[in-house]
């Protein structure tokens, strides 16, 4: 009986080697590995916003925060690329504004600051972007501040127009960090739909009287926000850096959050994170975080 039971034993253990496997197709391998594909952008808000002058922080200035914020995203994508074989390699990051900026010498630095690694890259071209996001940021900053040209932040019509185009892309990760004090304004873009506009100051948020705790449910009963200007962004992850309240308003952040985060619900962005201004040795970990999706 003994012997009988381990031929049964053996021949079913035959018979589930022999069969065929699941074959693994092109498509499967290919969204195994895009998904550690990543596309990065930063798109900065060089409104009066960095200005020394006009908003002085004893600290750390608004500017030199936003320059580490900077190093520490190139820091999270760099340590992603070293992670990988060569061979696995196809991923970009950029730096854009909207609008310009009127110093020619902007669109130079915006090319340096693109960049890309395919199976052909070397450890110097690692190396030599490490050194571009170490200095060109800060000449980027410095010139928009000595130019004192602030147009504005036009975040909206960026969403409207350019995101799609500009921060997608196809068996991606798709990763947009927006430096800026959460307003946006820009006087070619600036309209109304019913209760919603295509911008926030803080003169607005004082005439909607949105200083009491119960400003969430102002928001909803009257409509309030912002006018939605993309749809389904489900394969773009937003992360927010440097919300910065005016002061005499104990809820204006919460304002300036509440306003992001239903206008990304709006556009279908599944994944994103709002974060206020920090010392950069506190919000790096958070970037470095949501650069390696862990």
């Amino acid at each position: 009986m003994k012997k009988i039971f381990c031929l049964i034993i053996a021949s079913a253990f035959f018979i589930q080697c022999g069969k065929p496997k699941e074959p693994v197709t092109g498509n499967s391998v290919l969204k195994d590995n895009s998904a550690k594909n990543l596309n990065i952008s930063v798109l900065i808000d060089l409104s009066d916003r960095i200005d020394p002058e006009k908003n002085p922080n004893p600290t750390m200035e608004y500017f030199q925060r936003d320059t580490e914020y900077i190093k520490a995203i190139e820091k999270g994508f760099l340590d992603q690329i070293k992670s990988k074989k060569v061979i696995q390699l196809n991923d970009q990051m950029q730096v854009f504004f909207n609008p310009e900026p009127s110093d020619p010498k902007m669109n130079e630095l915006t090319k340096e600051l693109k960049v890309s690694f395919d199976k052909n890259t070397t450890k110097e071209n690692i190396n030599l972007v490490q050194n571009k996001y170490s200095s060109l940021p800060l000449q980027i900053y410095e010139s928009a501040i000595k130019d004192k040209k602030y147009v504005g932040s036009d975040i909206w019509e960026f969403f409207k127009n350019k995101v799609k185009d500009y921060c997608i892309k196809d068996d991606h990760r798709n990763v947009l960090f927006i430096l800026t004090d959460g307003y946006i304004y820009h006087k070619d873009s600036k309209f109304s739909e019913g209760q919603k506009t295509s911008y926030l100051t803080p003169e607005l948020v004082k005439s909607l009287k949105l200083n009491s705790s119960d400003f969430k449910n102002r928001i909803q009963d009257k409509g309030l926000g912002f006018v939605k200007a993309n749809d389904d962004l489900d394969n773009l992850e937003v992360i927010v850096l440097g919300i910065n309240p005016a002061k005499g308003n104990p809820f204006e952040a919460d304002v300036i959050k509440e306003y992001w985060e239903n206008w990304f619900k709006e556009m279908k962005i599944k994944n994103y994170q709002i974060k206020s201004a920090d010392l950069p040795s506190n919000l790096e970990p958070i970037i470095l975080k949501a650069i390696s999706g862990k």
